[in-house]
């Protein structure tokens, strides 16, 4: 039998990036922090009063390097912060490491550190240490970066899926596929008369408003690679409750609706860089919205599905009335987006 290897779709966000690190990594590391497969981990015993700390990792390796609404360094400190966010954690530092293509042009360079430093300075959190390789022309893409976030939960906040319950309500911030409809525009391999704008953002903020509005908030995730799709795919298959989310309710900008028609690609897949999916006790939906509409992020916010023991699976009520199930991509629409 041919040995097995990792191929890009192993990178998706999808079924296969799923197969990878439950069946590869956490076999390899398995502890108790790890096996939650969440995207921010706590870091076990601490002894500080003011909350439980948490920390998270990841790598940035788009292209291209610059897109209409950010870059490579944004993506970089959106990406850490928010996965912070999703813990609902107020990020306290962050590191970061750099791998330079040689030949790449220094002012372009400037260009991303400075654009990290200024999304950063948003937050606010400091980048207070790092590491930077150079390696040789054509072993690399440019630029790669990889980030490290330790942030703060406040006590008394637990956000987790075990928390989930049927009748909760589930909320997204806004419209969904803009990060990368914007990415397959810029690459330009398909004329498109659109101005589509990456949604990058960092969200620490938008989740503090809403745990403070609805301390009973259960859950939150950021549908980055994969998108909707995945996000609520791993929920349904990690409480064995289902959920129903319905088209209708779903936020799409008419011009990523566009591409996406054309190209028979679906927004329920899309990754999105500025979206938080937040599942909140039913009752308390209002609130959670009228919180989330306060800030610039949330302004289009919706509940777009409700938790339910009917059956352990993620099904869409579509525009025609219909049902259909939906699951998780088992590879990426489009490769390289984050």
């Amino acid at each position: 039998m041919p040995e097995e290897k990792v191929l890009l779709t192993h990178g998706s966000g999808g079924r296969r990036s799923r197969d990878l690190i439950e069946k590869v990594i956490v076999d390899i590391f398995d502890n108790p922090q790890l096996r939650r497969l969440e995207d921010s981990s706590a870091i076990q015993d601490t002894g500080d009063s003011a909350g439980k700390r948490v920390m998270t990792t990841d790598s940035y390796v788009v292209n291209p390097l610059f897109f209409p609404g950010g870059d490579i360094g944004k993506l970089s400190i959106c990406g850490t912060v928010n996965d912070l966010a999703t813990a609902a954690a107020r990020p306290l530092a962050l590191s970061v490491g750099l791998i330079i293509e040689e030949g790449f042009p220094l002012s372009q360079l400037k260009k991303i550190l400075r654009s990290m430093k200024a999304t950063a300075d948003t937050v606010p959190v400091p980048l207070i240490t790092g590491d930077t390789k150079v390696v040789e022309r054509g072993r690399a893409d440019g630029v790669y970066i990889s980030t490290t976030g330790v942030g703060m939960v406040p006590n008394g906040v637990e956000l987790s899926p075990m928390n989930i319950e049927a009748g909760d309500a589930v909320i997204i911030n806004g419209p969904v596929g803009n990060h990368e409809a914007s990415i397959l525009c810029a690459r330009r391999d398909f004329s498109f008369d659109v101005s589509i704008v990456s949604d990058c953002a960092p969200l620490s903020g938008l989740m503090k408003l809403v745990v403070e509005a609805v301390p009973e908030t259960r859950c939150a995730r950021d549908p980055t690679r994969g998108g909707v799709a995945s996000v609520l795919t791993e929920l349904v298959e990690q409480t064995g409750l289902g959920i129903t989310i319905d088209e209708e309710q779903i936020p799409v900008d008419e011009q990523v609706q566009a591409v996406c028609e054309i190209l028979g690609m679906d927004p329920l897949m899309m990754a999105n860089e500025g979206k938080m999916i937040v599942v909140v006790p039913g009752n308390r939906a209002e609130h959670c919205l009228n919180a989330i509409k306060s800030v610039d992020v949330g302004k289009q916010c919706r509940v777009i599905g409700k938790v339910h023991n009917d059956n352990t699976k993620l099904t869409l009520r579509t525009l025609y009335g219909t049902k259909r199930v939906v699951t998780m991509p088992m590879g990426n629409q489009l490769p390289r987006i984050c």
